[in-house]
């Protein structure tokens, strides 16, 4: 560990590594389990976007039969390690435009399930879970910040690449 002059704390060597492994390995079975949810029904995919009321419908299909894909490649290349801070900067704006796409709902009085693992689309007003999923997510977020600080991380073909 290293402390800096204004008291602040940062972990250094193997124990950052090890911290951006587990963020690494965490933030991977997110993607992972939110594509596999999305993967099987593109249908149920796009209506969960359609829900939310921002793009247009010219894009709604595309972006809701695609997202399960870039979860499920974003998943592969961080339990691989490869590209970790690319991945982890591509997974933090992902999740930003989560956590905006239902902060946007929320503020337009929309009900609606994010769909952020299967399902999605309008739900009565007393099942919406905007606070929790925009906390949820502003986790996940951290982890992905911490693999853009720190992309090092053990077992990853990043450092097997680096030697």
């Amino acid at each position: 560990m290293t402390v800096f002059p204004e008291g602040i704390v940062r972990p250094a060597g193997p124990v950052a590594e090890w911290i951006g492994t587990a963020a690494r390995l965490g933030l991977a079975v997110v993607w992972g389990w939110a594509g596999l949810a999305k993967i099987a029904d593109p249908a149920e995919a796009a209506q969960a976007v359609r829900a939310y009321e921002i793009l247009p419908e010219s894009l709604v299909k595309p972006v809701g039969h695609g997202l399960p894909f870039l979860e499920l490649a974003l998943a592969l290349l961080l339990v691989a390690g490869l590209g970790v801070r690319l991945v982890a900067a591509v997974s933090a704006v992902l999740l930003l435009a989560f956590v905006g796409g239902i902060a946007s709902a929320w503020a337009r009085g929309i009900s609606i399930d994010c769909g952020c693992f299967g399902g999605g689309g309008a739900v009565d007003a007393s099942q919406t879970e905007y606070l929790q999923e925009i906390l949820r997510d502003t986790g996940f977020l951290l982890l992905a910040g911490w693999l853009v600080w720190r992309p090092r991380t053990k077992l990853s073909a990043d450092g097997r690449l680096a030697g």
